[in-house]
């Protein structure tokens, strides 16, 4: 009798599991379709102070040196410049 117990409560366990992860999955979908947020970590540094930086670099500066001023590597530099459309691919 206890294991039949324990069974039943294990699968209304896994059942409200699932509906929950549908239910996130849908509002992931419908934040994403409206074009709102979905969370995560803010950035620190614009898009308007990256486009600053890539003239600075195209003006002579060390890329290395630009990125240190802005408190970033210069590989996340490289990252962000690239994602901007500012770099070749």
């Amino acid at each position: 009798m206890g294991s039949m117990l324990f069974t039943i409560m294990a699968a209304l366990g896994q059942m409200e599991h699932e509906i929950k992860r549908e239910r996130v999955i849908d509002s992931i979908v419908k934040r994403r379709d409206a074009g709102k947020n979905l969370g995560g970590r803010p950035r620190s540094i614009t898009d308007s102070q990256i486009r600053h930086a890539r003239s600075l670099i195209g003006h002579g500066e060390i890329a290395a040196e630009v990125a240190r001023n802005l408190g970033m590597s210069r590989a996340t530099f490289y990252r962000r410049a690239r994602a901007l459309g500012l770099l070749p691919d």
